[in-house]
């Protein structure tokens, strides 16, 4: 093998090094992200439930407690949302990969 030869192939794997570690950064940015957009997707209906039970309770009194039930409720609703978005997200990395590998091969 000589030098002409072998300089593009270590040309073309250093390419391939940096486009990797690149996209490897993506991936955290990513994954901090939807960290956050997990946490709002949880927290904002379970405040906005104690605080439409906290209304509730304070108008009209009853046997049950609505600032729970809406908590709970809110809770549960957000539970639901964050983990919607999660497998949207992951159906479509895992989409994304899959096209990568058809690609290169």
């Amino acid at each position: 093998m000589t030098l002409q030869d072998e300089f593009p192939k270590r040309v073309n794997n250093r390419e391939k090094k940096k486009l990797a570690a690149r996209q490897e950064d993506k991936k955290i940015w990513f994954g901090l992200g939807m960290f956050g957009m997990v946490g709002w997707s949880v927290a904002l209906p379970t405040v906005v439930g104690g605080f439409l039970g906290i209304w509730i309770d304070s108008h009209w009194s009853g046997r049950y407690s609505w600032t729970l039930m809406l908590i709970i409720g809110g809770l549960c609703l957000g539970c639901y949302n964050a983990w919607y978005w999660v497998q949207k997200e992951r159906q479509e990395l895992v989409g994304n990969e899959n096209q990568e590998k058809k690609d290169n091969v």
